[in-house]
């Protein structure tokens, strides 16, 4: 399985009733043959220019691994999802999160003078 990083905007007036939303985001993970491997619920934040006419969303973040084919069916899945207002969907660069893990263990730490 491929790791992915998905980032979905829920619509604003689920924000009282976000896990049902996120239920179903998640069974439409699950179905496809993917793990969630991390979840991080941003919060409600503006949208940079409006979309379908809201001018906030739900922020959630996951880090899922998935199957071959399981983007394409997810991807189908949330164009239709009424919850969802947007998504990204990206493949994760291994190379490029270990630089950016390196690059945080050699930092220098900052040094309270």
């Amino acid at each position: 399985m491929k790791e992915y990083e998905l980032t979905v905007l829920i619509h604003p007036d689920l924000e009282s009733n976000l896990n049902a939303a996120l239920s179903k985001i998640k069974d439409i993970i699950k179905n496809a043959g993917g793990e969630i491997v991390s979840e991080d619920n941003w919060g409600k934040k503006k949208l940079a220019y409006k979309v379908n006419n809201q001018e906030f969303a739900n922020y959630v973040y996951m880090d899922v691994s998935l199957p071959a084919d399981a983007p394409l069916k997810i991807s189908n899945t949330l164009n239709i999802t009424e919850e969802v207002l947007r998504y990204l969907l990206v493949s994760v660069d291994e190379k490029g999160r270990k630089l950016l893990e390196e690059a945080r263990e050699n930092a220098p730490a900052e040094s309270a003078e």
